[in-house]
């Protein structure tokens, strides 16, 4: 029998219409994320989606948003890490060391 597949939710800031997509560090247990692409049509939501994908080496499939889709504070959904492996591979990523 196998059990439920490892996952877990993670508090993100979103500042849209940033130079470049990058990890800024946390707030609390909110982890602050720069995007480029605009807050218009959910461009911004689904550049946040496919860039922290990428940070996390998953799939863009693998995440999905679980609130906040018209506002900066959003909760994302992420399916194969668990919470401990995501942070961590948050940690590697981060300009300063630190985690929430």
């Amino acid at each position: 029998m196998t059990g439920p597949s490892p996952g877990c939710r993670l508090a993100v800031l979103i500042s849209p219409r940033a130079k470049a997509d990058a990890l800024v560090g946390w707030q609390g247990q909110v982890l602050k994320v720069r995007v480029a692409a605009p807050p218009e049509a959910g461009a911004a939501n689904l550049a946040l989606l496919r860039f922290l994908a990428g940070q996390l080496g998953l799939s863009a499939s693998c995440l999905s948003l679980a609130a906040g889709p018209g506002s900066r504070r959003k909760v994302v959904a992420v399916e194969g890490l668990t919470e401990a492996e995501t942070l961590r591979r948050i940690k590697e990523r981060l300009p300063e060391s630190g985690g929430p």
